[in-house]
């Protein structure tokens, strides 16, 4: 009898971390498939931005703004500009003008007001600075935003075939289209490499 006290002892205990290891094999399982859908939501996000591929990114600017404040920007780049800008929290509205570096509600050209996101088209004839003001809505006590600040370099076409032709701009155009492309190329680069790296990180901790 005292001989089978020690025996049923190991073999509850052996059931026991067969059941632990049973469910840690299991959370195992589920993490790995939330952090896969984590990553594949931030790809598709990533890959699926609905923009032209005339479109060049030059900037990305991240702010918040307090209700009824001002957030005010210089834009420099020549050429037609394409702001677009998404509140992340709250409601914040976007007033562009080249008469004044600091565009309100009262005083401004372009305008964008929505609750969602908001796009501006700055024309190539605007003057350089450019007065970008963002708005933060009373309705919201703080307001996050992200603005993505776009070159277009779309060609203009003009009646009877005709398109506008300036030598000297289509060539810095050219250039700057090069150069950005370059260095979009090589944030998607950093993107997937931070990205594979992160999954890689995950699968030694776990394994």
């Amino acid at each position: 009898m005292s001989q089978a006290q020690p025996q049923l002892r190991c073999m509850g205990l052996d059931s026991r971390k067969n059941h632990l290891r049973a469910m840690a094999a299991r959370w195992r399982g589920i993490l790995i498939v939330f952090v896969a859908a984590q990553v594949l939501c931030a790809a598709n996000a990533f890959e699926e931005e609905d923009v032209p591929k005339e479109w060049i990114l030059l900037h990305v600017v991240q702010g918040q703004i307090g209700a009824g404040n001002y957030s005010y920007l210089r834009l420099n780049h020549e050429g037609k500009i394409v702001l677009q800008m998404q509140s992340l929290k709250g409601d914040a509205d976007l007033y562009v003008s080249d008469v004044t570096l600091h565009p309100s509600f009262d005083e401004y050209e372009l305008q964008s007001v929505t609750c969602g996101q908001d796009v501006v088209h700055v024309p190539a004839h605007f003057r350089r600075p450019v007065g970008i003001g963002i708005y933060g809505h009373p309705s919201h006590l703080e307001s996050e935003f992200e603005m993505k600040v776009y070159y277009d370099q779309t060609v203009v076409q003009y009646p009877f075939g005709q398109v506008s032709y300036n030598p000297e701009e289509m060539k810095a155009n050219q250039k700057h289209s090069h150069s950005t492309e370059d260095e979009s190329q090589d944030e998607e680069s950093v993107f997937w490499t931070v990205l594979i790296g992160i999954l890689k990180l995950i699968l030694e901790i776990l394994f």
